[in-house]
């Protein structure tokens, strides 16, 4: 179940990733995982998994008729983006990225608001951590970089009143 903290997070990458032309980002974008086993993942999951956020240098096709959606999306993203709530277990998110990279995702994040952390995954067992006391994050598969002081909103206005 999210929290407040998850909901403000999810809330800021989006816009920040959204601030940033060269992406499109959705959130809560089913993706189709029939091409792998996700149980190999010790995922509940059976044909999908749903990212927090995901954002696509070339975004899937939309059809522009009136009342046509897609509800699974066969375009593995480019970026993958997992928040942390409360809910959750580090584990659940850990085995998730693993099922991203075995799509094809090139790179994945995993916020955790309650250290106020920021892991960024070049490869599933590759990764940097990003904290307050950081500057940026960055991510150089994507050629990311954001202000850390904006993932984690509530943080800086605690820093700009001391």
């Amino acid at each position: 179940m999210p929290s407040k903290k998850h909901s403000m997070t999810q809330t800021s990458l989006t816009v920040l990733f959204g601030n940033d032309d060269r992406f499109t980002t959705f959130v809560e974008l089913s993706l189709d995982a029939t091409s792998i086993n996700l149980s190999q993942f010790a995922l509940k999951a059976k044909d999908e998994l749903i990212p927090d956020i995901c954002a696509y240098f070339e975004p899937p096709p939309t059809d522009d008729k009136l009342g046509s959606d897609e509800v699974r999306v066969t375009q593995i993203p480019d970026l993958a983006v997992e928040v942390l709530s409360p809910s959750q277990t580090l584990n659940e998110l850990l085995n998730k990225m693993e099922a991203f990279f075995a799509l094809g995702v090139k790179s994945c994040w995993l916020a955790m608001p309650s250290l106020e952390v920021v892991r960024v995954f070049s490869q599933p067992l590759r990764y940097k951590d990003f904290n307050i006391n950081d500057i940026e994050v960055i991510d150089d598969v994507m050629d990311i970089r954001l202000p850390i002081h904006k993932v984690f909103k509530w943080r800086s206005k605690e820093i700009q009143k001391a």
